[in-house]
């Protein structure tokens, strides 16, 4: 699961680090993790017969795993920042037409490069456990009330607080255990991104839903009904806003169906894949 190893250099100058798997020859994924993640979270994807087919392409956003971590909410809170990151892992690794698969909070940097450059570049969209609008406002209607827990503790500049929030947020993000070698390996890359980018990412609120409403380029809407972190209801006001979406969703599944249903998720990305490239 090494991959090939890439910089990118932001047009900011902040250096990402950018993981390539697969076939080099196949159809481009840009997978895009979600917040306080890393790109090691695309395991059941990298190591699958995706990879046979597909260019697996999985940065580290700005200030999570290997990429530069600056100080300072500058460096996270303008739109076009995340619009231009991933504009430059497109360029520099020559992504012709890739499907954007974003996680999460990765869902909503895919929806502000769709803002800032339109859906040209791109042969679709699959948001997995997406959201399309984020604020304090939100929370106990869109986003799960485990956020009112969890945010203080981790953008806290206590370790103890930081350990004891990260274990919370891991746990409600799935239905079903993890095995211990993966909730070591989550809990580790989870723990890299320092409380500032987690105070950073949030602190402003998002909204894309007008952005959606001007796709034209199909999105995969892979949500799982028991999320508690985006709720169900998040997946629904994303299916009213983008007039290209449709839904998968996933019974008994919580906010990641690429870990908890790796192989249903894989099957119907590569069939989205298919569709869309033509």
């Amino acid at each position: 699961m090494r991959g090939v190893q890439h910089q990118v250099t932001a047009p900011d100058g902040v250096r990402l680090h950018v993981r390539e798997y697969g076939n080099p020859d196949g159809a481009p994924l840009l997978l895009i993790h979600g917040w306080s993640q890393s790109q090691l979270c695309w395991r059941a994807q990298v190591d699958s017969p995706l990879a046979q087919h597909y260019r697996l392409v999985c940065p580290d956003l700005r200030g999570h795993g290997q990429s530069d971590k600056p100080v300072g909410d500058a460096w996270y809170q303008n739109p076009t920042t995340w619009a231009r990151d991933v504009a430059a892992v497109m360029h520099a690794l020559h992504l012709d037409r890739p499907v954007l698969v974003g996680w999460s909070y990765g869902s909503l940097v895919a929806a502000l490069y769709l803002e800032e450059y339109g859906d040209a570049g791109i042969a679709g969209v699959n948001f997995v456990g997406g959201a399309c609008r984020v604020s304090p406002a939100e929370i106990g209607r869109l986003l799960g009330t485990v956020f009112v827990d969890v945010l203080p503790k981790v953008t806290a500049e206590d370790l103890a607080a930081n350990i004891e929030g990260i274990r919370h947020f891991v746990g409600a993000c799935f239905t079903q255990p993890l095995s211990r070698e993966d909730w070591e390996t989550v809990l580790a890359f989870n723990m890299v991104v320092p409380p500032h980018v987690r105070n950073a990412l949030l602190g402003r609120p998002i909204d894309t839903t007008a952005t959606l409403g001007q796709l034209s380029k199909p999105l995969l809407v892979s949500h799982g009904r028991a999320d508690a972190v985006t709720l169900p209801a998040m997946a629904d006001l994303i299916l009213a806003s983008a007039p290209t979406a449709r839904v998968s969703w996933y019974d008994g599944v919580g906010h990641g169906p690429f870990i908890e249903a790796p192989e249903r998720f894989n099957a119907e990305l590569a069939a989205f894949a298919r569709e869309v490239r033509g």
